[in-house]
């Protein structure tokens, strides 16, 4: 997993279009090595660059990341998307680059390149090189999905043939041309790459880095979801399940480190079960940089969001002053699957889907059979209700709540806003003013970095909010 070919990926991401790194490429430099063999470019889904993915500015707008104050003060941006500034002009604020376009389209540029070139490269079985292939498709669809769902407005079947989404990129090449696509255009990309993909897949990874069958299901369920299809969403739950249907025992492993998690004033505790090795991956992906080692704290408003006995929160974080600012702080070390698929996240989805079809009953028992590896026995009660909407409260908010600090919260709400049924709202008083961030407001929808839009390669990139 080692970072074999970051240098050449970085020149390969979308923006970096300067006419010397096209002489660069062509003339491999000494000591350096082209990739020919399907080693090579399987290393690119090794490299634990290109699987990074950043969604700080959902983040934010959700209030799932504390922000100082100190930094409100310096950075409108994040003043704005905090604080829920309808007013702040965020293109105008948006002078610099931003990791979660160009690392994601670093990654996409990667992953065009496997899959370009490792059915011609050498020393593998045509069977071998078709994983690797399929590997990449998978990634890539998962990449497009991220951007697509943070930069365009949310599949909606009547708007999505006609509003743009984010630019298609198809070939590593540094002068390959971009178009931006229309939402319904991007999703069927992203469906026929897992489409094609799916007969490839290995059931069980080489690394947890590598997309296997049941990461193909799972992440179908994921698309399907936010495409309001509900059917094919638990047909691939379903079938996700059948490939891993683990859950972490999270009161067993607060039980196992309550004796450090709960000491007065220490925030230094156990290391992170959210890794590599975590029973309930998929496949795993990284956050941006600012994950590695420690999570984000939260604000208090948002731990107050949490089920009382919540030993998944209780051994993540703990409240914290310092100086002017009080916050939950991480108190985990390690890795922290922030950007890939895990087996809660596919129990929801089926939760979700089952609510969805008046089968509250099943629907409850899958969300309890989640709650149960995460409630404290003491506190622990089965959800149980006929009514529809109780049960659909009820498994959103575990879903926030599993999920948070990654971009499903974000996905969802901007989904469900869509819908009309269970709008997404928050407010919030702080320093005696009350902000309110409204289910339709604009701020949902992030807009381009001005570094893209004014360089946007062999193409060009209309702005998706006006400001």
């Amino acid at each position: 997993m080692k970072n074999i070919y970051k240098k050449l990926a970085c020149l390969l991401a979308l923006g970096l279009t300067l006419a010397s790194c096209e002489d660069y490429l062509n003339d491999v430099p000494k000591g350096a090595k082209s990739p020919t063999t399907l080693a090579d470019y399987e290393a690119f889904l090794r490299d634990e660059y290109n699987t990074r993915i950043d969604v700080l500015g959902a983040n934010q707008l959700l209030n799932d990341q504390y922000v100082l104050l100190t930094t409100l003060t310096s950075n409108r941006l994040y003043n704005a998307l905090y604080l829920w500034d309808e007013n702040a002009d965020r293109i105008a604020l948006k002078v610099s680059d931003e990791s979660t376009y160009y690392t994601t389209y670093g990654g996409i540029s990667a992953f065009n390149l496997i899959i370009e070139n490792a059915l011609n490269s050498t020393n593998a079985t045509e069977e071998e090189k078709r994983v690797v292939w399929a590997e990449a498709k998978i990634m890539r669809a998962m990449n497009y999905f991220y951007v697509t769902n943070f930069y365009a407005d949310t599949y909606v079947a009547s708007t999505a043939a006609t509003k743009l989404s984010v630019p298609l990129i198809t070939s590593a090449n540094i002068n390959a041309p971009s178009k931006q696509i229309t939402i319904q255009e991007m999703y069927d990309f992203i469906l026929n790459d897992i489409k094609e993909a799916l007969p490839y897949l290995l059931k069980v990874s080489q690394t947890p880095l590598h997309p296997n069958l049941g990461t193909a299901y799972a992440f179908y369920a994921r698309v399907y979801l936010q495409m309001n299809n509900y059917t094919e969403a638990l047909k691939y739950a379903d079938l996700a399940l059948a490939e891993n249907n683990k859950l972490f025992d999270w009161v067993a492993f607060y039980e196992a480190n309550k004796a450090i998690i709960d000491v007065p004033g220490s925030y230094t505790t156990a290391v992170s079960p959210m890794g590599f090795n975590y029973t309930e991956n998929y496949v795993f992906r990284h956050g941006s940089t600012r994950n590695l080692g420690r999570e984000p704290n939260i604000p208090v408003e948002r731990a107050q969001r949490f089920e009382t006995g919540d030993v998944r929160f209780k051994s993540r974080w703990k409240i914290r002053t310092v100086t002017n600012d009080t916050y939950y702080y991480s108190i985990l070390s390690g890795m922290y699957n922030f950007g890939g698929i895990t087996t809660t996240e596919v129990y929801l989805i089926k939760a979700e889907c089952l609510a969805r079809d008046n089968k509250i009953s099943e629907a409850l028992a899958i969300l309890n059979t989640v709650r149960k590896t995460r409630i404290l026995p003491a506190s622990y009660q089965d959800i149980s209700t006929t009514d529809k909407t109780t049960a659909m409260n009820a498994i959103l908010r575990t879903k926030n709540n599993e999920l948070v600090q990654t971009l499903t919260p974000f996905a969802d709400a901007r989904r469900l806003n869509a819908e009309g049924v269970y709008k997404v709202s928050f407010t919030k008083t702080a320093n005696g003013n009350t902000y309110t961030l409204s289910s339709d407001s604009h701020l949902w929808t992030m807009p381009f970095p001005q570094g893209a839009v004014l360089n946007p390669g062999n193409g060009t990139i209309t702005q998706n909010v006006a400001k």
